[in-house]
């Protein structure tokens, strides 16, 4: 089965203050995914010494523990060491053109087999070959980003290949209860949840029989003064083996002691807000974007982009529609 490291999206809504009715901090506070991190086809990619990489033997160990830790910055789990049996491997060489030297990167599967290539940008020869560190780990960073979207490609394509991955049906969820909100948020929260996220496609369940993955929300309240407390959610997404592969993030104040009986409407608004989210995680997680459900088309009117529109505050000003990079 085709893994990936961690991912963590963050929906993170600005901070508004309360005023007038009491779902209004809630309300027009979409946000956007954050960038989303690369999915390698692998729990390891090895990246081992270049042996025609044009660089001294030296330079070859750092240039390889270089781009391992760009990698890593990409939330590819890469680490510079020989290749191990199961391993993914990076094989980095070098081209003479011109004037230049040219990074080529090629991945390369368990079998050996070469799935794609990236190439770094040019680097004059003489710099190349007297390969300071700084040269050095710019040259990696450069090629970090390349190399983690080619291993999406790589992915994706899998993915696409196989009848029966997320890529061509209908997620799982087992949605667990909330935990710790006051009141009757739990409850509230759980069930509206539950009715959101279904109208985004997936098909949602109390119980983890073939579940692809596991949502949970959790509610923290913090007084802050003045008569005031911060409400801050979390919906994390989880694949069926535990690990954590999202997180969606609500962040509000309200006043003191507003939720602590019935959430009611608010608890419409939250989970209308947040479901767009955690939908944009199971679609990502399934090398899609969320602009491409498994059907190709949006569920029950839901936008096409994965996320909730939400009411807009009346008089809100333009900042708290910002979306978050």
């Amino acid at each position: 089965m085709i893994s990936r490291q961690i991912l963590f999206v963050l929906l993170l809504p600005l901070l508004v203050a309360s005023c007038g009715d009491l779902p209004e901090p809630f309300l027009g506070n979409p946000g956007a995914t954050a960038r989303t991190l690369s999915q390698p086809p692998t729990p390891r990619l090895a990246v081992p010494p270049p042996a025609d990489a044009l660089l001294p033997d030296a330079a070859t160990r750092e240039f390889a523990s270089a781009l391992a830790t760009g990698l890593q910055t990409q939330e590819v789990p890469a680490v510079a060491d020989q290749v191990r049996q199961n391993d993914w491997q990076l094989v980095t060489s070098a081209q003479q053109r011109g004037d230049n030297v040219v990074p080529v990167y090629s991945v390369l599967n368990p079998k050996g087999e070469d799935k794609g290539k990236a190439e770094g940008a040019p680097v004059p020869t003489e710099a190349w070959a007297a390969a300071s560190t700084d040269v050095l780990r710019q040259a990696a960073n450069d090629a970090a980003p390349k190399i983690a979207s080619l291993l999406t490609g790589i992915q994706t394509t899998a993915l696409r290949a196989d009848p029966k991955s997320l890529y061509n049906r209908v997620a799982k969820v087992q949605l667990l209860p909330v935990t710790g909100a006051p009141g009757d948020g739990n409850q509230s929260l759980t069930k509206q949840m539950r009715s959101h996220l279904a109208g985004f496609g997936p098909v949602v369940q109390d119980t983890p029989d073939g579940a692809d993955f596991i949502v949970q929300g959790n509610v923290r309240v913090v007084p802050i003064g003045g008569g005031q407390q911060r409400v801050e959610i979390q919906w994390s997404v989880k694949a069926a083996s535990g690990d954590e592969r999202g997180r969606v993030v609500q962040l509000n104040v309200i006043p003191a002691g507003s939720l602590d009986h019935y959430w009611a409407d608010v608890a419409v608004v939250v989970a209308s807000e947040a479901s767009g989210g955690v939908n944009d995680v199971i679609l990502r997680q399934s090398g899609r974007g969320p602009d491409q459900p498994a059907n190709g088309q949006p569920a029950n009117g839901q936008p096409a982009n994965g996320q909730s529109q939400g009411a807009l505050l009346e008089g809100a000003p333009p900042d708290t529609q910002r979306k978050v990079q």
